[in-house]
């Protein structure tokens, strides 16, 4: 319980680096080679976008209540992530090879496609996300764990990140439109099979545990009603949510603000320096949890993140150089914004465990994924929107309020939510011995004994 061995961690870790392409190349490349090669409307682009974030508000905790009560010889979460994989992978080819048409049926190929997407996303992300708090129990073993997961995300991500400049160098895809597709050809060939092969390699190396059958019953409003009485749950959600949602800004418009801004062509650059300084500052942040406690080391991580990204704001045409120390700088912390959240995120489900009797992986992650992908429709959807309205033209020299609105979208918002939601994670109130207190009387329940709740200890739980 207090060690994964290193075949687990990389068999559970492995497909967060495949998916990662659902990240960058979707939310950065995709909306702007759709955009200015494909010829949809940027607006339309938003609002698709932003949509197929609602539709995920339906779908996400549906998938995580299926899977929560599946049985099968196979377990509960390892059949979506094998079977989901393959339709992610057929998703992705069609979503990266849009046919030469008319704008209007681009549109629609867009919009189906990309609602494709995410359904199928959300059919093995959910239960591959559900999967990891059951591995292990332990306190340290899980931030430990998770830092496994992210980091293999974060190098994913980064891969993914500079997947168009190496297609480029590597096929010699050339420029302009044609260019451009090639290159997006070329990304899915390599990732479709990349994604079916790590999330197979998950689905046959990591066994889950037995879990005592549910009673049957839907998932109501009452069933989902104990989940948002867990009062550290929605600490937790809040400040990650708000934190999300200023980080997913930057994340859409980086592209935008590096080429009408900074006037630059090397937004990949910037991209790779931000990636690789937080995946190789992730260790560190590793260590000073086990040392500090999750919490703390979090919010000093956003507060690093924080700090630096703010001057971005003051930032203007040239200014290469002094962009690429803050980007450096605000690197420093975003491995640990991503990892922590995670690891507090198993330590509510086991309070749950602990009010409930239940084991509900599963409908947490839905939630929470909801969460984290509206974050996402919003950096998306009202950043691309705010940019249309203020007189986005693609390619071309863009107007002073354009530019403004860019480097408030790209700094200036970001940072005002992440101060926010340290605010708000300062509430947090499960520490490294308030969860071992947790899990103890989990143990002392199953023997017949009678406990009480950790983080109120003159209520008998029975």
């Amino acid at each position: 319980m207090k060690k994964t061995a290193l075949r687990i961690r990389l068999a559970y870790s492995l497909p967060a680096f495949a998916l990662a392409v659902i990240g960058i190349p979707v939310y950065v490349y995709i909306p702007k080679f759709y955009t200015d090669v494909v010829g949809v409307d940027v607006g339309a682009v938003g609002v698709l976008l932003f949509s197929v974030r609602l539709f995920d508000a339906i779908t996400d905790p549906l998938v995580g209540t299926l899977s929560d009560r599946t049985r099968s010889r196979y377990g509960r979460r390892r059949p979506f992530i094998f079977g989901g994989s393959i339709l992610i992978a057929v998703a992705l080819v069609f979503l990266f090879n849009p046919p030469a048409a008319a704008s209007p049926w681009n549109t629609l190929w867009f919009g189906f496609w990309i609602y494709a997407l995410f359904l199928f996303w959300t059919l093995v992300a959910v239960p591959y996300e559900s999967l990891g708090p059951e591995i292990t129990y332990d306190y340290n073993a899980r931030t430990a764990l998770f830092a496994w997961r992210d980091g293999f995300l974060i190098a994913g991500t980064l891969a993914a990140a500079a997947s168009p400049a190496l297609v480029h160098a590597v096929f010699q895809t050339g420029d302009g439109p044609a260019g451009e597709r090639s290159t997006f050809f070329w990304i899915s060939a390599v990732y479709a099979p990349l994604v079916v092969a790590l999330c197979a390699w998950c689905a046959w190396g990591v066994r889950e545990r037995d879990q005592a059958p549910s009673p049957a019953q839907s998932a109501t409003w009452r069933d989902f009603r104990t989940i948002f009485e867990n009062r550290p749950f929605m600490i937790l959600l809040a400040a990650y949510t708000i934190s999300a949602i200023g980080s997913n800004l930057p994340a859409t418009l980086i592209l935008f603000y590096v080429q009408y801004v900074l006037e630059s062509s090397q937004a990949n650059l910037f991209l790779l320096l931000y990636f690789t300084t937080g995946i190789l500052l992730l260790p560190v942040w590793v260590r000073l949890a086990r040392r500090f406690g999750r919490k703390e080391t979090w919010v000093a991580s956003m507060a690093v993140n924080t700090g630096a990204f703010l001057g971005v704001f003051f930032l203007g045409p040239g200014d290469t150089a002094l962009y690429s120390l803050l980007v450096v700088v605000s690197g420093i912390g975003f491995g640990a914004t991503l990892a922590l959240p995670s690891a507090i995120q198993a330590d509510v489900i086991d309070y749950d465990e602990l009010k409930t009797g239940r084991r509900r992986e599963g409908q947490y992650i839905g939630l929470w994924s909801v969460a984290k992908k509206l974050a996402a429709a919003a950096g998306v959807g009202v950043g691309l929107a705010v940019l249309g309205a203020v007189g986005y033209t693609p390619n071309a020299q863009q107007s002073e309020s354009v530019r403004l609105a860019l480097r408030i979208l790209y700094a200036l918002v970001p940072s005002v939510c992440n101060l926010l939601a340290i605010v708000i994670a300062l509430y947090y109130p499960i520490s490294g011995d308030i969860h071992a207190r947790i899990r103890s009387a989990i143990r002392r329940r199953e023997s017949g004994l009678s406990v009480a709740d950790p983080l109120k200890p003159a209520r008998n739980t029975g």
